[in-house]
This record gives C-alpha cells, structure tokens and sequence, in this order.
C-alpha cells in the first residue's frame, strides 16, 4: 500500500501504522485520507476506530460490513481497563510528571456536557534536553474511556502537555522545540492494539524517528 505500512492483515482486517499528518476519514478541504487509500487497496475495507490526523501509530479497518460490526461493538464496548480490546500510547510530555504512574480522572466537557474520563500512564523515562534544558517525560498510556482528544486534553489538564500539540499544549515551547530541536510534529504515537476476544491480536507500531530525540 502506497505510503503505508501493513502491520497485519488476515481475512477480516488489515491494521496499517497510520503517519502522523494523513486524515483518517476524507472531507471537504482533505486531500489525501487513509480511508480513501483502503478503499483503493480494496473493496470494502472499513474503518471502525479513528485517530486524530496527527497522531501516528496503529490503525485497525475491518474487511467487510459483518467483520466491521464485531470490531465496532469492541471498541464501543471498550469502557475502562478490564475490557477486550485496548489502546495503548506512547507521548513525550513537557516538564517531569512527579509520580511514576496513575490515573488522570478529570471529567471532560463533551458538547457542553461534562463526561467522566479515565486515562492511565505509566512514567518510560524522564530527561532533559541536551540543547535547551527543557525538561520532558516519556510516557505510556492507556485510555479508559474514549473522549475525543482524551489524552492530549489530560495531559494538558495535569501541567504536562504532549509535545508538538498546537491545540492543547504549550505553545511557546512548541516553537523554542521546533527551533532548538526540530521538532515538527505532535509526540503522540497509537504504540499498540491488543485484542482478546474469539479474535486474538496483539500488534504494536513502531515508533516514527521524530521520536529518536527524545527516546533513545
């Protein structure tokens, strides 16, 4: 598939590491989207979760209408951490989270009405860059409820944005990072979808190499 790397594919779905920058879903002033290039990879190729534009990593589309609704149940059934089907990130934060792990439970305002959300992390690495001395923290996270910009929206509401986030995040830095160190794109990558249902998965993405700078 042209610009897009197949993670896995089997005869009910294809799960591709979807680049940061490419629209899931086409629209009026979107050129090029990922559901436009499954379409021309094959017919009836369905997407049943989404990503925002530019968030990178794994991506899963079902083959087929019946396919398409069990993957759409597990992921609309995907409530909490006890379920069948989980998402897991990976983000490079601005300044150091404190504790090394937890859950973020700040409601979020959803179309005017205030929703329960639940995000976990886990605390990879903290560090401080060579060039500036900016403080920043990798983490892992897993959402516990599907709010739109959920993690992005939490990590901003604790103090420590996700790098490269041009709604949320801290925007100064974000211009100091893109000067001192290059970095053009949001730190927030789709790491890993684990599946254990009567479909079993475990598929994971590697992350993109805008993120070398901050991981290695």
């Amino acid at each position: 598939m042209k610009n897009i790397d197949i993670l896995h594919e089997d005869d009910i779905s294809i799960i591709v590491n979807k680049p940061a920058g490419l629209a899931v879903q086409g629209g009026k002033e979107v050129k090029s989207s990922l559901d436009k290039i499954l379409a021309q990879y094959g017919k009836d190729i369905l997407l049943v979760h989404r990503l925002d534009k530019e968030t990178s990593g794994v991506l899963l589309a079902a083959k087929g209408r019946d396919n398409a609704a069990y993957f759409s149940r597990l992921f609309e059934g995907a409530q909490g951490f006890d379920k069948k089907i989980k998402k897991i990130y990976t983000a490079v934060c601005s300044g150091h989270i404190e504790k090394d792990g937890g859950i973020i439970t700040d409601e979020l305002v959803i179309k005017g009405v205030r929703k329960k959300s639940e995000t976990k992390y886990n605390v990879l690495k903290r560090d401080n860059l060579k060039e500036s001395g900016v403080e920043y923290t990798v983490v892992e996270l897993e959402p516990g409820t599907g709010r739109m910009h959920q993690i992005r929206r939490h990590l901003a509401m604790i103090g420590n944005p996700v790098i490269g986030d041009d709604k949320y995040g801290d925007f100064q830095l974000n211009k100091k990072l893109k000067k001192d160190a290059g970095v053009k794109r949001l730190l927030l990558h789709a790491a890993r979808l684990v599946i254990d249902d009567k479909i079993k998965l475990d598929i994971q993405a590697p992350l993109p190499v805008y993120f070398n700078h901050f991981y290695n």
